[in-house]
């Protein structure tokens, strides 16, 4: 009998399965579909030899999550592809905001607006573990050390509070005097999925904003499915099992685990716990709201994508919605429940940096447009327009095209809902009280039952950080283990023989 049952088997539930078979437990997986994954899968979507990430494609937040840190995806033979450029931002008339992966080149390219990047980013970029200690915790608890020491740099809060105030009100725009800057800041605040001048979407845009300056926005080699399968490798070396399409009806089917953790949304956890959870518990569940969603297009190209902009052709994720005003008319069109008649579009070029995405001179072109919650509208033309908009000539390279709209999402991942791959919509509230107001947010009220997807803190993004902070109350609480998941992972780290 296992000791721990993880259901669902994204990137949160493996991270929370590989910690608990590291502490020496005998830990089993469970996943709906027949492969492994979640969002973080990839698959010959349009035409054979082309593979094309089904939901994450660029991971920041892999490279710079304290717990892929730890576990080292280059020594699990992951290899992460960081582009020149994080990501770009085109404009009309041929011109592009850039975010180099190093900050001097990118205020170089700022014009007068170089010095504000500076100022906005460079303090960032030079306390980035402590951003990302503040942004990627339980948002309850400030990040200690070992010995109970708080790790941060006091002055981190007050410099990302000041920035989050800034670009969440109306003095949003007094930092720049150029229309390139903004609309580039502003194209990753799109990331949120909500109208951009808000906390939770300028939050957003400030961490993964400073990521592009440290790490980068890398690709792995061979497609998104190379963190899963690094981390389903490592379970199953320390003797965890994992079973694939056997989706879970109830949470009586672990009746006699001691800790189950549920790498699923709270629909899904209704679904399957509904008849023994409590009134209220089960009453705030059906009040957590979930957000605008995403149609996925991805297209198979005989030949790059000719942007009309200088660098573009360097980057490897495109931010294609126009001048900051456009962007923000397209999400809040969004947020009524509208379809914006030019999208925010997400695009990802992965043929940059790596070759094996498709065959010999071909490449694969991954792009999302912000739709409604459960949009039933296939945007391939839309989308198709929006990419020809800034790179002429794009229709003449399609080969093939593979569309999802937000409506059929769930079916290949019950956690997406309508289509909301952030998997809970982005509200202020909802940032911090994910997925109900408690203090320990990973703790259910039935006995040994924990939430460990992205609708816990710190919410959406392939970085394992919500499986690691529930795993650490599971160790504690349900099997008396008080090691910090972090020295688990790293003691193995430490004394792994060099290749």
């Amino acid at each position: 009998m296992a000791d721990a049952v993880v259901v669902g088997s994204g990137p949160n539930g493996l991270a929370a399965a590989v910690i608990l078979a590291r502490a020496g437990l005998h830990v089993q997986v469970y996943e709906a579909e027949e492969t492994i994954g979640g969002g973080c899968r990839t698959a010959e979507l349009t035409l054979p030899g082309f593979h094309h990430d089904v939901c994450a494609g660029a991971h920041p937040m892999a490279v710079a999550s304290p717990f892929f840190r730890a576990f080292d995806l280059p020594a699990h033979g992951v290899e992460l592809l960081a582009p020149q450029v994080s990501y770009a931002h085109p404009l009309d008339g041929g011109v592009a905001g850039l975010a180099w992966h190093d900050l001097e080149q990118t205020v170089d390219g700022l014009g007068r607006d170089g010095k504000s990047w500076r100022r906005l980013f460079g303090p960032l970029v030079r306390k980035w573990e402590d951003l990302v200690g503040l942004a990627m915790s339980d948002l309850r608890h400030p990040p200690l050390d070992p010995l109970g020491l708080l790790r941060l740099d006091p002055g981190i809060e007050l410099r990302f509070a000041k920035r989050l105030l800034e670009q969440a009100t109306p003095l949003w725009n007094l930092r720049f005097r150029e229309q390139v800057a903004p609309a580039l800041l502003t194209g990753v605040a799109g990331h949120a999925i909500i109208p951009p001048r808000a906390i939770p979407a300028a939050g957003v845009a400030m961490l993964l904003g400073t990521l592009a300056h440290v790490g980068g926005w890398p690709v792995p080699r061979g497609g998104s499915q190379a963190i899963i399968d690094a981390l389903a490798d490592d379970l199953k070396a320390h003797g965890g099992q994992i079973f694939t399409g056997h989706r879970v009806d109830s949470i009586d089917e672990f009746e006699d685990v001691r800790a189950v953790l549920l790498d699923l949304a709270p629909a899904e956890v209704r679904r399957i716990a509904e008849h023994r959870l409590p009134g209220r518990y089960d009453a705030a569940l059906q009040r957590f709201r979930y957000g605008g969603a995403a149609c996925k297009v991805d297209f198979a190209l005989s030949g790059p994508v000719p942007w009309q902009a200088v660098g573009c052709d360097r980057a490897g994720t495109l931010h294609l919605a126009g001048s900051r005003a456009e962007l923000v008319a397209a999400e809040q069109a969004v947020a009524r429940g509208d379809h914006a008649e030019r999208p925010y579009v997400l695009a990802i070029q992965p043929g940059v940096v790596d070759e094996t995405r498709a065959p010999a001179g071909k490449y694969t072109l991954y792009t999302y447009a912000h739709v409604p919650n459960g949009s039933t509208r296939d945007l391939t033309e839309a989308v198709t327009a929006q990419v020809e908009r800034f790179a002429p000539g794009f229709r003449d390279l399609i080969l093939a095209s593979h569309v999802r709209t937000a409506a059929t999402m769930p079916a290949h991942n019950a956690n997406y809902v309508g289509g909301d791959i952030s998997a809970g919509a982005m509200t202020l509230r909802q940032t911090v009280f994910r997925p109900v107001p408690r203090w320990n947010p990973y703790r259910t009220p039935l006995p040994g039952v924990y939430l460990c997807s992205s609708a816990t803190p710190p919410g959406p993004g392939v970085h394992g950080m919500n499986g690691m902070l529930a795993v650490r109350h599971v160790l504690r609480r349900e099997f008396g283990l008080h090691t910090d998941p972090i020295e688990l992972l790293e003691s193995e780290r430490l004394h792994r023989k060099p290749v």
